[in-house]
């Protein structure tokens, strides 16, 4: 991206958008395509946020999604509304889940057609029972997806109305009364399908299966209704692409995004506001009618001096790796093609995820570390250069649970690298040969691999605490004070749109298409 498009000028704007990640540019291409004279100010030298392509490893001519790397929330709304030059590519293989029993190697493969999958369970388990109760539950949650995704772009319903729209008992309590871990227990009796049943309730967020608060069901919820189906989808050319072309949408609809421009202040009276940015040349000052901020709720509250909300905190670690080749696996049944295609599971049993999430809650790091990793090369070869592609490397991404922020406070660096290792190791026992053999080397001779653990996300992208949500997913109706659209704030003209307003989180544009329309339903503009 260029330092900036324009300087801002000295007019009011119709809306001032404090965030270029990709929430804002949704936002600013809505209201710019409305007529809008929109103003985004981002702070770093680049937009995109957290949801970027950049090349990690030195005079290495690999593209890769270095912090959000699938999506499965954005609306294909915004995908037409906007359009957007963008795609997305369906995997085969939607996970492998490699485990020893009876002292021999073998796994679960969920994906290439239903009868593959169902030989898959009786494979593992010695039967059909479980297949048949994986089938029910994700007919279940499929039900339910297609009836609540479509809501995340209308007004908030209230929570009766979206217990209506779901139109199940049994589905509303297993989803949104009772700790997820009842609806698994009550459903399955494998430790390793309950395990990879799970997961998908802990991205991101540290809980327990039966943690009280339901933190849990929420983030299972968002996991599983994304586009009507919860399918995650590999995102063509990489984040950046997505990124790139709301950039792209918003600038060509008339919006000015400027970079380098790092939001300090906000003033308003309801009414009218003022932005003050800080530039490398000095102070600035633009005026707005609405102020969007694509920032955490910390952030909100920073620039407008109002209370901050409770902490926040991550529970992840982040891996980007480049590989000469895929590595062989224990299992000989799978082809790693395969395997990797999809999500791995690693340490990713029911009692294990227990055991680990113990374990962290008592300040330990888990001895081993649940993961789940994923080829993007191998969906999409166009994020590698040609030469790599015909040389066969390929990408991984691995996304650790259970490591929260607190882990790290001592010693962010020495604890990664023991984290890093201990991760590696509980990979390393389900393959024939060591990854580090594997990986690529970068143009001063050092491996293909980076790590990233909530301090650093915090450090580099300001998520508070390293939460990639910015805050703790919230249920998708409205509460006592949410507002109409979700993303309202104790100020008329000041809207949250990044991922801590209500139904944010993950890649969506969700808050950035409701604060605009919230924008566009007050009224008035240029």
């Amino acid at each position: 991206m260029p330092a900036h498009d324009a300087r801002p000028g000295h007019r009011t704007y119709d809306a001032v958008i404090v965030g270029g990640g990709h929430n804002g540019l949704v936002a600013a291409a809505y209201l710019a395509r409305a007529g809008r004279s929109v103003l985004v100010l981002e702070r770093l030298d680049h937009t995109g946020g957290a949801a970027v392509s950049t090349r990690p490893f030195a005079g290495v001519d690999a593209r890769l999604s270095r912090y959000s790397y699938l999506v499965s929330l954005l609306p294909d709304k915004i995908v037409r509304d906007l359009g957007l030059s963008f795609q997305v590519r369906k995997r085969d293989v939607s996970s492998y889940t490699p485990v020893e029993r009876d002292g021999r190697p073998t796994g679960l493969l969920v994906g290439g057609g239903p009868e593959r999958t169902r030989e898959a369970f009786a494979r593992l388990t010695g039967g059909e029972r479980e297949y048949e109760a994986w089938q029910r539950f994700y007919g279940m949650t499929g039900e339910v997806a297609r009836r609540v995704f479509p809501t995340f772009t209308e007004p908030l319903p209230s929570r009766d109305e979206l217990r209506r729209r779901v139109a199940d008992d049994d589905a509303w309590r297993a989803l949104f009364e009772e700790p997820v871990g009842v609806a698994i227990e009550e459903r399955f009796q494998d430790d390793l399908v309950r395990g990879v049943v799970l997961t998908d309730a802990l991205i991101g967020t540290f809980a327990d299966a039966h943690d009280p608060s339901l933190r849990q069901n929420r983030c299972f919820l968002y996991h599983v209704i994304g586009g009507g189906t919860g399918d995650w989808d590999v995102p063509v050319g990489g984040m950046g692409a997505l990124t790139d072309a709301l950039a792209e949408a918003a600038r060509a609809a008339g919006a000015v995004l400027v970079t380098g421009h790092e939001a300090v202040r906000i003033d308003t009276d309801g009414r009218t506001a003022e932005v003050t940015y800080r530039t490398a040349d000095g102070e600035g000052v633009a005026a707005a009618r609405h102020v969007l901020v694509n920032a955490s709720p910390q952030e909100l509250t920073a620039l407008t001096g109002d209370p901050a909300p409770e902490p926040a905190e991550g529970a992840q670690l982040k891996v980007n790796m480049l590989l000469k080749r895929l590595p062989r696996l224990r299992d000989t049944s799978v082809d790693p093609r395969e395997a990797f295609a999809g999500t791995f599971h690693i340490a990713e049993g029911y009692e294990q995820l227990a055991a680990a999430h113990a374990q962290a809650a008592a300040g330990e790091l888990p001895t081993a570390p649940p993961s789940e990793i994923y080829c993007h090369s191998l969906t999409d070869p166009t994020i590698l250069g040609p030469e790599l592609v015909e040389k066969g490397y390929q990408t991984l991404t691995l996304f650790g649970l259970h490591t929260p922020a607190r882990l790290f406070e001592k010693d962010n660096d020495a604890v990664r690298e023991e984290l890093l290792t201990a991760t590696l190791a509980q990979l390393d026992a389900h393959l024939a040969e060591p990854l580090a053999d594997c990986l690529a080397a970068d143009a001063d001779g050092r491996p293909c691999i980076e790590a990233k653990t909530p301090l650093d996300l915090e450090r580099d992208l300001r998520l508070p605490g390293g939460n990639i949500f910015h805050r703790e997913l919230s249920w998708p109706y409205a509460g006592e004070s949410t507002g109409r659209w979700g993303v309202e704030t104790r100020h008329a003209n000041v809207l949250l749109c990044g991922a801590g307003a209500v139904r944010g989180g993950g890649v969506s544009g969700v808050p950035g298409h409701n604060a605009a329309m919230a924008v566009l339903e007050a009224g008035g503009g240029s």
